[in-house]
Formats: C-alpha cells, structure tokens, sequence
C-alpha cells in the first residue's frame, strides 16, 4: 500500500483525535463526584466557545450567508455529534470504567458502515467486513465482562447501555458529514460548539432542579478545562478534516484506536484494572484496524 501525502496527514490527524478522545474516557472518570455529567458537557463547551469567538468572530462574519443557508444541520451537528455524545458518555462513566467507555467506543464503525451502506450504498470491502466483524466481538466482549452468559442474555450494566447509545450519536453524525456545506472550519465548529452549549443548558437545568448537580471543585475545573481544548476543540477540527481527506468509512476505522489509548492511560492514571478480556478485545480491535486499513 503505497501512501500519499493527504492520507498520511488524515492518518495523523484521525490518530491525535483518537488520542484526545481517549484521554477523555479518563478525564470524565476523573471527573466523577468533582462535577456532575450534564454541568460538565455545558462548561465544556461553554469554555470551548469562549474560546473560539476570540479569533473566529471575523470569519463568521464572512461566512454569515452560509452559515444562515445550512443553520439546521449545523444545529443538528452540534446537537447529535457534541452535546447528546457527551452527556451519554459523561453518565455513563458514573457506572462504568474509563476502559469499558474506551472500547465500546469502537463500535462507532459498525454504526459509520451500516448507515453508509443502507442509506447510500456506498460499497464495502471484504477486508472492511472482516474488520468490523472483529471490531463487533471486541465490544462484545467487552460489555459482558468477557461472559458468555452476560452476552447471550444481553444483559448490560446501566453505563455501558448508556455508551452504546452514545456510540449511535456520534456514529450518525460522522455519517450526516457528508453534507457539510463548503464552510471555514473556523465558522462550522463555533456554530456547532454553540448548539452543543445550548442544547446541553435544558439538562443542567434538570440536574438543578432536581438537586444533583455536582458544582465544580478545583478538579472539576481542570477536567472541564482540558476537556474542552483538547476533545471539543483540537479532535474535532481534526476528525472533519480526516473525513474530508480519505472519507468517513476510513477515517471511521480509527476510532478503533481511541480504546487503545483510553485502556493505556485508564491504568497508567486511573490504576484501573486491565482484565484478560480487555487483552483480547484490544487484540480483536487492532486486527479490525490492520484489516480495514491494509488496503486503502
């Protein structure tokens, strides 16, 4: 397989998103009694979007027509993509381990593939097949707790039901990017960003109401601090454009390595425990990789 220049750009900027997105699996573990899942998602991107419309402002303005013209799917982006994803995946880590959250992740293929397959009959490789063949086991195992009993009867924990439902968001908006509008990166992600914030406001709202909401400590801040540079900002920039350079098929595949990287620090900083299920999940999902990507 010979690579050419704009792929292995996509293939570094889809690998620091997934490290991103792995690092945030922990931080929203670490977040868990310093600062409540739906407060979380709002300051995150609360902060994010402060941060954007300190430089974006010119651009936005340029591209006001546009922006106006494509206004209820870039809604929809920020809604499904960045809001929904983060509230799922910040309650599900209140049940679940920062490493379940990181490998469930990689069922966002299956979810990139099938929708792409049944919506616009866009073709699929063997080598794709077998790779989300490989990628489906490895979840598999990993929300049963590597029993085969728990996986027959379908019984899953209240956090990994929960992050499954994430995996669906996030998987639905890689697909729907297809049709972006022609958009300055700069004014497509402060849009969205907004619609995340105002979305995930009604939620906090409720957690108030009802008397749950964690306020932030000194932790909390951080979490939310580093969740909104590195996940809301940086990743996403650089997963559209790893979409726009080799397709979301492709790019989708490495998402596979977010449970890599989220398994990795999970044990370095949270001490969690890697079990032999995790192993040999983490093999399945490599394999998937190797198999999807080796000739691209």
């Amino acid at each position: 397989m010979i690579l050419r220049a704009p792929a292995l750009r996509a293939y570094l900027f889809l690998t620091i998103t997934a490290l991103s997105w792995g690092a945030n699996a922990v931080a929203g573990k670490m977040a868990v009694g310093h600062i409540s899942p739906m407060l979380l998602t709002s300051v995150r991107w609360g902060l994010a979007l402060l941060i954007l419309l300190t430089f974006t402002l010119p651009q936005l303005r340029r591209d006001r027509e546009t922006i106006r013209a494509n206004l209820p799917l870039l809604i929809c982006y920020g809604m499904f993509g960045f809001a929904f994803f983060n509230i799922l995946l910040y309650s599900a880590l209140e049940y679940t381990t920062a490493i379940n959250v990181a490998i469930e992740q990689a069922g966002m293929p299956m979810v990139i593939f099938l929708a792409n397959f049944l919506l616009f009959r866009i073709r699929t490789t063997p080598a794709q097949i077998a790779g989300f063949a490989l990628t489906v086991a490895g979840v598999a195992i990993t929300a049963s707790g590597g029993s085969l009993a728990r996986l027959i009867g379908l019984e899953l924990n209240q956090g990994d039901a929960l992050m499954l439902l994430a995996v669906f968001c996030y998987g639905g908006y890689s697909v729907a990017l297809r049709y972006k509008p022609v958009l300055h990166w700069q004014s497509m992600i402060t849009v969205m960003a907004a619609a995340a914030f105002a979305t995930s406001l009604p939620f906090t709202a409720f957690e108030i109401a009802r008397d749950s909401v964690i306020w932030p400590d000194t932790r909390g801040w951080l979490v939310a601090a580093f969740t909104a540079i590195f996940p809301s900002l940086i990743s996403q920039v650089l997963f559209i454009k790893g979409n726009e350079l080799i397709g979301s098929n492709r790019a989708g595949i490495f998402i596979n390595l977010v449970p890599i990287f989220g398994t990795i620090l999970s044990v370095m900083i949270l001490g969690e425990v890697l079990h032999v299920y995790h192993v040999v999940a983490l093999g399945l999902v490599l394999g998937g990789i190797w198999l999807a990507e080796r000739r691209g």
